[in-house]
């Protein structure tokens, strides 16, 4: 019986060693050489990820024919963006015309509403997108012959989602550059006062409310303001979820957003900012001049606009995370074919191109546009860049960790309405020192009155 018992466990064993064998040998995998010992196993896994990556890569077509007219606000930056597109589409014309910013988006809105007049590709900056996402005015580039889905996972979900149409079916805007928030400071000034002055050091420390106030208190102290605008944190919250959701449901009444609204009011009674813009305004120049502004949250273009108009000042900036931890995108624009364009090949040709296209980007970025495709940000040129004026940091790495954690929001037709029944209450509050949650249900009360009718006319004219 026993001797039976082994013979019996002896063809057991050697049916699993014979099968380990047929398998590839995997049974005996202990140890991190072991399982790498066959020399296939990670390598395969790697390959298909290239192979994957490289699937997403776009493959241009230099055949395309065709015409190509082109609205934008900054034509200076496409002078060499068209000779590094006619390179690889040389039988692709485009005529590059310059608009200014209003101008462009009133003469877009009233030229697609007419059905004729539009040209082939606009430029469209966010706070202006929810003008054109109602009706058939612009083409779906998920649909052929884009296909632009293949593209998806060439961008964070902020950035790919932020362009479609307020449902989420239409993808209507090329996804381009991303504009994170960014909390420039002086590090000098925050030196002297004690505080922690190294990038990843004072962004750590600035995720807690009470140490933004205690460095607030500080400056106040010392006469110096640690931001540009009273509001700043919750107006920047408030952009980070936009105002309805894709069932138009209003965003701005929760409990972070009446948190953030008692904090700012805690700020302003310590005098936190001076209430204008310091880039832009000839008194705000002179208080940073002055050495009175130790840090403003603004997106990215921040460097490039201390850069011009504080030169003296390099090497005394740095950027880091925004207080509170907040994510929030700043601005960006996106490329639209208006249906009506009777050059779509090669309206899709040029949008593409500039997208996706390595040569577009080291043009792009000396304009502090900030790529929003990850197969750009990835590369070295682009992680390695460093920036002189904020003291050698590198400015283009920093950006892209921020830009990769904005939360999803959706851009609708009556954002614009909506802003100033936000913002006027918000100062209200603040002036008054009225109570958070019922100056937010206030205002979401004033956005149902105002707004809700036509948010009502437009489902019924779609439909729901």
């Amino acid at each position: 019986m026993r001797k039976s018992v082994n013979v019996l466990i002896f063809l057991l064993m050697l049916m699993l060693v014979l099968a380990g064998c047929k398998s590839g040998g995997n049974l005996a995998t202990d140890g991190p050489e072991d399982s790498n010992s066959n020399g296939n196993s990670n390598n395969s896994g790697e390959e298909v990820k290239e192979e994957e990556e490289e699937d997403l890569m776009p493959v241009y077509d230099s055949s395309v024919e065709g015409s190509v007219t082109f609205w934008t606000w900054t034509a200076d930056i496409y002078v060499d963006i068209v000779k590094e597109f006619n390179k690889v589409y040389p039988n692709v014309k485009v005529e590059v015309v310059g608009l200014d910013f209003g101008d462009l988006h009133d003469k877009l809105q009233t030229t697609l509403a007419a059905g004729s007049g539009s040209p082939d590709v606009a430029q469209v900056e966010q706070g202006q997108f929810g003008r054109y996402v109602v009706g058939d005015l612009l083409e779906d580039l998920l649909q052929p012959p884009y296909d632009a889905g293949r593209y998806k996972d060439l961008n964070s979900e902020y950035n790919w989602e932020r362009w479609k149409s307020v449902d989420g079916l239409k993808l209507l805007g090329m996804p381009w550059d991303v504009t994170p928030g960014v909390f420039y400071y002086r590090q000098d000034l925050y030196e002297q006062m004690g505080l922690p002055s190294e990038p990843e050091e004072l962004g750590e420390y600035i995720k807690d409310p009470d140490n933004v106030l205690a460095a607030a208190r500080t400056f106040a102290a010392n006469g110096i303001y640690m931001f540009e605008w009273r509001d700043s944190p919750a107006v920047q919250y408030g952009d980070a979820v936009g105002y309805y959701d894709s069932d138009y449901n209003w965003l701005r009444n929760d409990e972070k957003m009446a948190e953030l609204l008692d904090f700012v009011k805690e700020g302003n009674q310590l005098g936190w900012a001076p209430q204008m813009s310091i880039l832009g305004s000839d008194e705000g120049k002179q208080l940073v001049n002055q050495g009175k502004v130790a840090s403003f949250p603004v997106g990215s273009w921040g460097a490039r606009e201390l850069a011009n108009v504080f030169p003296e000042q390099a090497g005394k900036w740095r950027a880091t995370s925004m207080p509170l931890d907040l994510k929030v995108g700043l601005g960006g624009s996106t490329f639209v074919i208006p249906s009506q364009s009777e050059n779509k090949e090669a309206a899709w040709a040029f949008v593409e191109w500039m997208n996706t296209a390595e040569e577009s980007w080291k043009v792009f970025v000396e304009h502090s546009v900030q790529p929003g495709w990850n197969h750009i940000t990835a590369m070295p040129w682009y992680q390695e860049h460093t920036n002189e004026y904020l003291g050698g940091q590198k400015d283009y790495a920093f950006y892209d960790t921020i830009a990769a954690q904005i939360p999803v929001r959706r851009l609708t037709p009556f954002d614009g309405q909506a802003w100033p029944i936000y913002i006027e209450r918000v100062a209200k509050a603040l002036d008054e020192n009225i109570d958070s949650k019922t100056t937010l249900q206030q205002i979401e009360e004033a956005a149902e009155k105002e707004i809700g009718p036509e948010i009502e006319k437009l489902k019924a004219d779609m439909g729901n």
